[in-house]
């Protein structure tokens, strides 16, 4: 059996067809799915004289849904989380399936501390804190004029 979406019983206009098709095409539900969006989340980056702050815009995650992995320079955050959403009735006609994922990698310069890394997600913020090493921090020291 093979499912045909028609126009709701309407007929298309003889008069400019590919106008009409364009303005289906845009209201389409297809096309306001959500689902279909791919989202990959916003992030800042800053640096302070003691570790690199990096900021993920993830709201309606969960801190179980993260993982948070070092492979030799290289960050990866990964995210994943699986939603089912059913009409309530005995025969459902409609039945929809959210899956939303992302997966974002950074390379650490060699002035971090690989083994000094802290996650935190508060108010839809994943916040990582990566402490650079002792070495690389600026120290202030006054230089004599000879």
């Amino acid at each position: 059996m093979t499912l045909v979406k028609f126009n709701n019983g309407h007929r298309k206009p003889a008069v400019a067809p590919r106008f009409i098709d364009v303005f289906d095409s845009i209201f389409n539900d297809q096309f306001l799915n959500t689902a279909n969006i791919a989202k990959i989340p916003a992030v800042n980056i800053t640096e302070s004289e003691a570790a690199f702050d990096i900021e993920f815009a993830v709201p309606g995650l969960q801190k179980e849904d993260f993982k948070i992995n070092v492979e030799k320079n290289v960050l990866t955050v990964a995210a994943e989380v699986k939603q089912e959403e059913a009409t309530e009735s005995k025969k459902y006609s409609k039945k929809e399936f959210s899956y939303n994922s992302f997966n974002r990698s950074f390379t650490l310069p060699e002035t971090v501390d690989q083994n000094n890394i802290e996650a935190a997600y508060t108010n839809g913020i994943l916040k990582l804190t990566i402490a650079k090493k002792e070495e690389a921090k600026l120290q202030a020291r006054e230089i004599a004029v000879k």
